[in-house]
């Protein structure tokens, strides 16, 4: 079982006044912390417009987390496929793998927000399609030669040689999405899927079981990673933990109700907040490791936990004092 943290956001609490580089350093001071520490990688996430500030620039924070470590895998979890230029996009990644020597992985998402659709002048209802247009795309755009794929959606020749390529011919690709279209389109796809933080172990579990059996069935061969996401935090007891965590947890949920959604959301309501805290994963190193053991029972040992420690305003220190105890006391144990 591999162990990871994010996802970084970059997102700015009203009650924070640094500088937005004082922000982007926490970023990569975290990042080296990550490696430093012995866990397994670090991830970013994406949204446009929002007036906290969340991370839009997803490809060149990966390249500057590419520079600051050596050994960690690093990815988006997730990009924004639909939204992208494809050309711009195969390179950008291809740049942040070869920066990386070859740790990267590119997860995409159908997106949702309705504004950033619009402001991008993409058509919503395609978002599905266009995603799947994507991945074919890129992977033409990384292999030798000219792309020799016609997409739907872009009016780009077929004979175009896009630069760079990966070393190895390719970055993995890991899509997301909870829906059986979004799952099987993984399965089918991609190297990797990621089950999203509000799946219970039982729902990640049916879901894998349909990502293993599409495969098997359609004799799809090569590695496949599931890459579990989940909110949590390290502390010397469960109380700390999770007051350690409320507030930058409950903003980034209730900022997320207002990206899904498109309409302002001024509070998250009492039993929205209940269930949000059973949902997460905190305590003790002990408590944090029998949790994530359970999805280890239920999953198999070949998973990737991407535990999410990064809860915007929490503060530096605190952060790198919860990224250390994950793992210097938590991974050792898995």
């Amino acid at each position: 079982m591999q162990l990871g943290t994010g996802l970084f956001t970059a997102q700015r609490r009203p009650d924070d006044d640094r500088p937005s580089s004082a922000i982007y350093d926490e970023i990569l001071s975290l990042a080296e912390t990550i490696e430093d520490v012995g866990l397994d990688s670090a991830w970013v996430s994406e949204h446009h417009f929002l007036e906290d500030e969340y991370l839009s620039g997803t490809l060149p924070t990966l390249g500057a987390m590419a520079a600051a470590t050596d050994e960690i895998e690093i990815g988006s979890c997730v990009a924004l496929g639909p939204l992208y230029d494809p050309i711009h996009l195969a390179e950008d990644a291809a740049t942040v793998d070869l920066l990386s020597g070859g740790r990267s992985t590119l997860g995409l998402a159908i997106g949702s927000n309705p504004r950033e659709f619009d402001v991008f002048g993409v058509p919503r209802a395609e978002r599905a399609e266009r995603l799947a247009d994507l991945v074919p795309f890129l992977r033409g755009a990384w292999s030798e030669g000219e792309l020799d794929y016609e997409s739907e959606f872009h009016d780009v020749p077929t004979d175009v040689s896009i630069t760079p390529k990966p070393d190895d011919g390719h970055v993995p690709l890991m899509l997301g999405g909870a829906s059986k279209p979004a799952v099987r389109r993984a399965a089918r796809t991609a190297e990797g899927w990621c089950a999203p933080s509000s799946l219970s172990v039982e729902g990640v579990r049916k879901r894998v079981e349909d990502i293993r059996s599409v495969r098997d069935d359609e004799g799809i061969e090569g590695d496949f990673t599931i890459y579990v996401l989940q909110h949590g935090w390290v502390d010397d007891s469960r109380e700390e933990a999770w007051e350690a965590m409320r507030e930058g947890y409950l903003f980034i949920q209730r900022r997320y109700a207002e990206i899904f959604s498109g309409e302002p959301v001024a509070e998250l309501d009492d039993e929205r907040k209940r269930e949000l805290k059973e949902q997460a994963i905190f305590g003790t190193p002990d408590q944090v490791t029998e949790e994530l053991e359970a999805y280890r029972d239920a999953l198999g040992d070949d998973i990737h936990f991407i535990f999410r420690t990064y809860h915007p305003g929490t503060g530096t220190e605190a952060l790198t004092e919860c990224v250390t105890r994950l793992g210097e006391d938590v991974a050792p144990n898995l």
